[in-house]
């Protein structure tokens, strides 16, 4: 699919309520589990969407709006918040994500972008040149990226459980994809 607006969009007000109905009536034993000691927990995960929501997707927009290629956008610290989620709970994570995310949403509404804009350039620090729907397209796939992060570390937590039928469990044989946001 094309950088179209209205379906990324679409795709990018489903995700907190997606997250939230996964995650949030689950004992910590399934929010704070692992795939290894090297990976992420779900509630990690949240708290990583949250980071990325307050200073990272909107704010680059803006950047590449303002200033084209001229200036590359600040990298993104995937560690970011961590400090901050040793005191607050996954709920109101899922909470602060979902709020987060309309109120973004809103605000690129009202910029009102035209199809051209979306072939508008900006500066990223690694990739050098990149477009407008380039990020936007990203910013959905990042939640999708982080769904199947959390769908694979709950899955895994039966990887010894399911006996046999782990053969026919393709979740239970993905060791993951992401290496940078």
């Amino acid at each position: 699919m094309n950088a179209d607006l209205e379906q990324t969009l679409a795709l990018l007000e489903c995700g907190p309520a997606t997250f939230n109905a996964l995650l949030r009536t689950l004992p910590d034993a399934w929010t704070l589990a692992t795939e290894s000691d090297a990976s992420w927990s779900p509630r990690y995960v949240v708290g990583h969407l949250v980071y990325c929501e307050h200073g990272n997707w909107l704010e680059r927009m803006e950047w590449i709006l303002e200033h084209g290629e001229s200036k590359p956008f600040e990298p993104l610290n995937r560690e970011g918040g961590r400090e901050r989620l040793k005191t607050t709970p996954l709920p109101a994570l899922l909470d602060e994500f979902a709020e987060v995310r309309a109120n973004k949403l809103a605000k690129l509404r009202a910029i009102n972008l035209q199809p051209a804009d979306l072939e508008r350039k900006g500066k990223h620090p690694a990739f050098r040149t990149v477009t407008l729907g380039q990020l936007l397209a990203t910013w959905a796939a990042h939640d999708m990226t982080h769904l199947h992060q959390v769908s694979r570390i709950l899955a895994k937590q039966y990887d010894e459980a399911v006996g046999p039928w782990k053969q026919y469990l393709g979740v239970l044989h993905c060791d993951g994809h992401s290496v940078k946001d």
